[in-house]
């Protein structure tokens, strides 16, 4: 169980299963840099960030910006859209009649990726609200605005192990305050850390390495 005072972000959890030197240098080193798609997405999010907006309709309830936490993960964040549905299986709310059931939905600018870091960061989410309102939460949802659909993730085993061992990871990562070495992939012209990872220097050949072959060439 973390204290409270040493919770990562929630929203890390996307960024580690995508590139752990790029939460590193995130969260860790504590930079940033704005591209195209990182305002882009900022604009798409701010509609369901709006923690004024409670709808009621009919048996569903539709929150937004509603914060999270988990202190055996040690993170905190805030989910886009937490529906609830309403179920005998379902838990209480304050000022609500009736049992209700947890349903995290998460929004992306996008569309569905080929790697599991949206769906790892909406299981974190629901493995948050499950933990706060001791109840079980089997499947939520990914909004992509590019096709305006939503894709549901059931929140399997292994998908809940991955979770939890990521965050330990980060855990780890965050007390030794180490950032990985930058490894160039498909993925890197899209990031807007291009330009202070520098993933093409990982080519670059080491100057002992050159020098000690130079002077085996002389001799």
């Amino acid at each position: 169980m973390y204290r409270e005072e040493d919770y990562l972000m929630l929203s890390g959890i996307q960024h580690f299963a995508y590139c752990r030197r790029q939460w590193a240098l995130i969260h860790i080193e504590q930079q940033w840099a704005e591209n195209e798609r990182t305002v882009d997405g900022q604009i798409f999010h701010s509609t369901a960030h709006n923690n004024d907006k409670i709808e009621k309709r009919g048996n569903l309830l539709i929150t937004r910006g509603l914060t999270v936490r988990s202190a055996t993960l040690g993170i905190s964040g805030i989910c886009d859209v937490v529906e609830f549905y309403q179920s005998e299986d379902g838990v209480s709310l304050f000022n609500y009649e009736g049992l209700w059931i947890p349903y995290p939905v998460e929004y992306k600018k996008g569309k569905p990726k080929e790697h599991d870091a949206d769906e790892l960061q909406l299981c974190a989410q629901a493995m948050c609200l499950e933990e706060m309102f001791i109840c079980n939460i089997p499947e939520g949802s990914l909004y992509y605005g590019e096709n305006r659909r939503r894709k549901k993730v059931p929140f399997t085993k292994e998908l809940r192990e991955q979770v939890s061992k990521m965050s330990k990871e980060m855990h780890e990562l965050w007390e030794k305050g180490y950032t990985p070495k930058s490894k160039l992939k498909k993925g890197c012209n899209a990031c807007s850390l291009k330009d202070i990872c520098l993933p093409k220097l990982i080519k670059t050949p080491c100057v002992i390495n050159y020098i000690d072959n130079s002077l085996k060439d002389i001799e």
